[in-house]
């Protein structure tokens, strides 16, 4: 089957059709993003913790390397200004609405999963010990001997967020997505043995691998929160991604007519 006609399709003359015959997808977008904003402030399970379990919860209370308002910068709009530089050499608003739609839900689902499972865990996190004793006092006074935290409710509360790592999905979710993305258009195994095209596809995997390690040596993570943060972000980002593309192994990634040659019908 043809591809869809490169140009043919801009957003000038497709693009309020287009999201219009995926209302529903972005409605269901929307309740993913109230859902997570939920998750993100209730109140996290307060797992027990007695004094002999301390022993590797006392790693210092550091700042972040990577800050919480960077990761939509380079897991979101980062992926999305080059999905925006695609759409300007191939004008395609297929391509680029189903990018921007795909990597949305990767970060989102990703972030629902990840906030769920933080919630119900409650894992401590390695630098506990001075969130809920600041001045180093500790206070094992509670029922079976568990802790009673003096510090600032937020800090403790944020202490019990330790599994999975959010820093470390969000990037594989976004940033998984966008290798994926990459290695479809760039044709990186087309069997041509262009090893550049595959150093181009790891990079985004390298920054989101050097993300997760640097909330290691933070002490904000125990490497199995950003192991299991990393996994749910590649899962969820690839699956996003064969939602709407073909696998990048195929041609060079486009979207083929005869997947949505019912949608093009409707709208033109």
């Amino acid at each position: 089957m043809r591809e869809i006609d490169l140009g043919a399709h801009t957003i000038k003359s497709h693009g309020a059709r287009v999201a219009r015959n995926h209302l529903h997808d972005w409605i269901i977008l929307l309740l993913l993003a109230v859902i997570e904003v939920v998750l993100y402030v209730i109140h996290p399970f307060y797992r027990f913790v007695g004094e002999d379990m301390m022993t590797d919860l006392k790693y210092p209370f550091k700042d972040n390397t990577v800050p919480i308002w960077a990761v939509p910068m380079y897991a979101v709009l980062l992926p999305i200004a080059i999905f925006l530089l695609c759409y300007l050499r191939r004008r395609d608003v297929y391509d680029l609405h189903h990018a921007i739609l795909g990597l949305l839900y990767a970060v989102l689902i990703t972030g629902v999963i990840t906030d769920a499972i933080k919630n119900a865990t409650g894992r401590p996190r390695p630098n506990f010990f001075w969130r809920c004793f600041p001045d180093g006092v500790p206070n094992y006074g509670g029922h079976w001997g568990d802790v009673v935290c003096h510090g600032k409710d937020s800090e403790v509360r944020e202490g019990h967020k330790s599994f999975p790592s959010g820093h470390t999905s969000w990037s594989f979710a976004g940033l998984g997505f966008l290798s994926l993305y990459l290695s479809g258009k760039i044709k990186a195994f087309d069997g041509r043995g262009h090893v550049a095209k595959l150093c181009i596809v790891l990079l985004p995997l390298l920054v989101a691998s050097l993300v997760g390690v640097s909330r290691v040596s933070d002490y904000w993570h125990h490497w199995q929160d950003v192991f299991a943060g990393g996994m749910i972000g590649l899962v969820v980002a690839t699956l996003c991604y064969l939602q709407f593309f073909p696998p990048p192994h195929y041609d060079d990634g486009k979207i083929y007519l005869h997947t949505f040659h019912i949608s093009i019908k409707s709208l033109d």
